[in-house]
């Protein structure tokens, strides 16, 4: 529901705060801090790292790797990509203290070529995507990235849909997150499901784990 163009940006807004929540218990926030640690290594803290996220949402994500930068004492640069107007507008204004670019625009569209970012990365994101559209994805965020990409998202799985939807049903005020929270899961992609569309991109040298809660992280790291 949230891909409708008519919801009301009062039902977005608290959308969003409530997928901080989901993302900052469930272990959302500290997988995408995993993905940025897989890709960096040993960084040199002296050079600012640029970080862009397509799909970005309300920005939670570009937050809480900003704050993460902050106690690693690492200089960062973030970018925000959303295609929804409304999700933009949400994210400067819970973000205000963050130095970020937001880009409202498909990220297909998205000109980076004169200075790519060194990390992209989506977070709950791809599950919206056909495989073909997938495989797109995966080619662009290899060409655009300079140190790699990495994608933080959802392991179908039946505990997984009936936990969520259970808890969403006693806890959500959003019926967009009661409605797309368990619909999310059962578009969600098996680790057989990741191997086949990496191979069909060209893809070779990636990572792909398993992290709580039921969500793969794919990381790929440039030679």
């Amino acid at each position: 529901m949230l891909d409708d163009e008519q919801v009301p940006f009062a039902d977005i807004r608290q959308n969003m705060k409530e997928l901080n929540t989901i993302n900052t218990y469930l272990g959302g926030h500290a997988v995408s801090i995993d993905g940025v640690k897989q890709i960096i290594l040993h960084h040199n803290s002296g050079t600012p790292l640029t970080i862009c996220e397509i799909g970005c949402g309300g920005g939670d994500n570009l937050m809480a790797l900003a704050k993460w930068c902050g106690h690693q004492s690492i200089r960062a640069n973030f970018i925000g990509i959303d295609i929804k107007p409304a999700c933009i507008e949400y994210a400067k204004a819970q973000c205000s203290s963050l130095q970020a670019q937001w880009i409202t625009n498909d990220y297909l569209q998205t000109n980076l070529s004169n200075k790519k970012p060194d990390i992209i990365f989506s977070s709950l994101f791809c599950h919206h995507f056909k495989a073909t559209e997938l495989v797109t994805m995966l080619q662009w965020m290899k060409q655009h990235a300079t140190k790699g990409f990495f994608i933080n998202d959802l392991q179908r799985h039946f505990f997984a849909y009936y936990s969520i939807k259970f808890i969403t049903s006693l806890f959500s005020g959003s019926y967009l997150v009661k409605n797309d929270a368990p619909l999310s899961v059962a578009r969600g992609f098996k680790r057989n499901e990741w191997q086949q569309l990496l191979q069909q991109a060209g893809i070779e040298s990636y990572t792909l784990h398993w992290k709580w809660a039921f969500r793969y992280l794919i990381t790929y790291r440039n030679a």
